[in-house]
């Protein structure tokens, strides 16, 4: 099936997707910072730039679209119809990238927090209460 949208408008489309301050990310650092977190944003110097970073907690978090991520059993992360092959490869090379990312933060010593962008869409204050629970457990553990 070919897409329904010719390729100069459809490589308009894709120029307009940004990789940083996304609305599920801004949600996401609007809530941590209301509840008193105080965190970086896109640290450079860690491995997968986190989307926010709490060095105090020794915790990143990555706030993950579902699409681009290729969250398993999401229908979010489906595979477009054309180019195949491509979509294919880049979604695994995401896979692994996220993957080799938070084994290297977990060797540098940091906790590791992924947001899904179904979840928060879904039930955006218990999945921001989940990372809130977590972030108090990893500062219990690092004030100690």
């Amino acid at each position: 099936m070919s897409d329904i949208i010719s390729k100069s408008k459809r490589s308009i489309n894709m120029s307009h997707i940004h990789g940083t301050n996304t609305t599920i990310e801004i949600l996401v650092r609007k809530y941590l910072f209301g509840h008193g977190f105080r965190f970086r944003k896109n640290d450079k110097k860690l491995p997968g730039k986190p989307d926010v970073v709490l060095k105090k907690y020794k915790t990143v978090i990555f706030i993950n679209g579902c699409f681009w991520h290729h969250h398993k059993n999401c229908k979010l992360a489906y595979i477009p119809k054309t180019n195949t092959d491509f979509w294919v490869n880049k979604f695994a090379k995401n896979i692994m990238n996220d993957k080799r990312h938070s084994r290297e933060l977990r060797k540098m010593g940091y906790h590791v927090i992924t947001v899904w962008e179904c979840l928060l869409q879904k039930d955006f204050k218990r999945e921001m209460n989940r990372v809130i629970r977590l972030l108090n457990k990893y500062r219990d553990t690092h004030s100690a």
